[in-house]
């Protein structure tokens, strides 16, 4: 075997290891249900939650909207070249720069921000009960300020976990695998180990955030593990399909593709986070100093882990 297929077959475990421990963190341990909310534990895990929306805010800007607005820059420029030499060089020069200064990678991640957007609407138009309605204004007429979290009546059962949640999952995964597809394609040993440290670094505090998340809006133990394990699995899939095209050439459309793929996940990931996330744990009166600092720390740590991610 070759050093370089067995670190990846390394970081593949590695991936599908971490993940899954700090995902079930929260589902397994009853410290994290809801049930044991009280007096001081509800104040600490509210701040935990402020602090898993700031890790989900720093990941969102400075891990997946970077690297997707990168990557869309980078093939648009691939694809104008190709242009310009298939031509022979005679098009026109201002239109190409016009083309290329037109920020295509803004566009594509507001393009997932509104298809998410337009899907939550149009399962409001179609089926009023679906959603289960908003969390943060039943509360607020109810009368309840549990960690932004529908404190009367039944939870939610796993086939009527919140939309929002799932679109949260969906673009993880989408990313996860991108990130995992990264490391699969890397050519040396210090090269693989290098991104995949980078990837381990804020993989788990992220994945840890998502556990805490579905507890929080009561998802059921069974329908939280699965989610956790499809999530799991999704960079290590990524990995996979690395080492399965590592001798080919990603060329033509497929570059530009994954690229607008990064870009629309990004976007559905801001969605959740600015219309989900942030509203549900800033909805209580209490602290809200403190509160602003742990969304800060959070924030600040994916800042200073995308120094080397």
């Amino acid at each position: 075997m070759e050093p370089v297929l067995g670190v990846k077959i390394g970081c593949l475990f590695a991936l599908l290891v971490l993940t899954l421990v700090c995902g079930l963190i929260p589902i397994c341990f009853k410290w994290f249900q809801i049930e044991t909310f009280r007096g001081r534990h509800r104040q600490i895990l509210s701040l935990l939650g402020c602090v898993s929306a700031g890790i989900f805010l720093g990941a969102g800007f400075m891990h997946m909207t970077a690297e997707a607005l990168e990557g869309i820059e980078s093939e648009i420029q691939k694809v104008m070249m190709q242009n310009r030499t298939e031509s022979g060089g005679n098009s026109s020069g201002d239109a190409n720069s016009a083309s290329t200064d037109y920020p295509y990678g803004e566009l594509i991640i507001s393009l997932g921000f509104f298809l998410v957007f337009f899907l939550e609407s149009l399962a409001l138009q179609c089926c009023p009960g679906a959603h289960g309605g908003s969390k943060v204004q039943e509360e607020e007429v109810g009368g309840a300020h549990v960690l932004g979290l529908h404190s009367h009546g039944s939870l939610p059962s796993p086939s009527q976990s919140p939309f929002r949640a799932l679109i949260l999952l969906l673009s993880l995964s989408f990313h996860s695998v991108f990130e995992g597809l990264a490391v699969g394609l890397q050519t040396t040993v210090v090269a693989t180990v290098q991104l995949c440290l980078a990837v381990l670094a804020h993989k788990g505090l992220i994945v840890f955030g998502v556990g805490l998340r579905l507890v929080q809006v009561g998802t059921g133990s069974r329908w939280a593990v699965f989610c956790i394990l499809s999530f799991a699995l999704m960079s290590p899939l990524g990995v996979a399909i690395g080492l399965a095209v590592a001798g080919g050439d990603s060329e033509g459309g497929h570059g530009l593709a994954q690229a607008v793929l990064e870009g629309v996940a990004a976007g559905t990931f801001l969605y959740v986070t600015f219309l989900e996330i942030l509203p549900r744990e800033l909805a209580g009166p209490e602290a809200p100093l403190v509160k602003w600092g742990c969304v800060a720390a959070g924030f600040a740590f994916m800042a200073l882990i995308a120094l080397w991610a």
